[in-house]
C-alpha cells in the first residue's frame, strides 16, 4: 500500500512521525511537502497529495496541519476523494468500514503524537465493509460528478 503524504508548517513535527511509523510498518509513501517550518500554504501541498489518491498513484493519503481542517477541505475538493478528519480511533474505524475514506486529516496540535499514530494504524487497517455502504458511497460520488 503506498501512501500520499503532505503537511504544512503546522503539521511538519506529526508528519516526521507518521513517516517513520510508516517506515516502521513496511509502507511505502510519496511526500509532497513541505518540509519546513516556514510559513506556507496547505493547498500547495494537500492538493497534489489528494489528486495522487484519485488517480490512484496512491491507495490513500494523510494530510496535516494545524487543526486538520483547511486540508480536510482541499482534499475533498478533489473529485474521488473521501477526506476525514479524525480526531480518535472510534471515527479513523467507521470512516473507513462506512464511507470507503481515503484520505485521512489529522491536526497537530489536536491530538497527541501517540494516538495520533494509533488513528494512523486504524485507518490503514480497516477495510471497508460494502454492502449497503456502498449505496451510500455511490450516491457520494453522484453528487461529485453533479458538481
Amino acid at each position: 500500500m503506498k501512501i500520499a503524504l503532505a503537511c504544512d508548517h503546522g503539521g511538519l513535527n506529526l508528519k516526521k512521525e507518521i513517516i517513520k511509523y510508516l517506515k516502521e510498518n513496511g509502507y511505502d509513501y510519496k511526500d509532497f511537502g513541505t518540509d519546513s517550518f516556514d510559513s506556507c500554504d496547505y493547498p500547495d501541498y494537500a492538493l497534489p497529495a489528494a489528486e495522487a489518491v484519485a488517480n490512484g498513484e496512491c491507495d490513500k493519503g494523510i494530510v496535516v496541519c494545524s487543526t486538520g481542517i483547511g486540508v480536510s477541505i482541499v482534499a475533498n475538493k478533489v473529485r474521488g476523494v473521501r477526506c476525514a478528519h479524525c480526531h480518535d480511533c472510534y471515527c479513523a474505524e467507521f470512516t473507513r468500514r462506512h464511507n470507503d475514506s481515503n484520505v485521512l486529516a489529522l491536526g497537530e496540535k489536536v491530538v497527541g503524537v501517540g494516538y495520533a499514530l494509533k488513528i494512523v494504524e486504524t485507518f490503514l487497517t480497516t477495510a471497508f465493509e460494502g454492502g449497503r455502504h456502498q449505496r451510500r458511497v455511490d450516491k457520494i460520488s453522484d453528487i461529485e460528478k453533479k458538481y
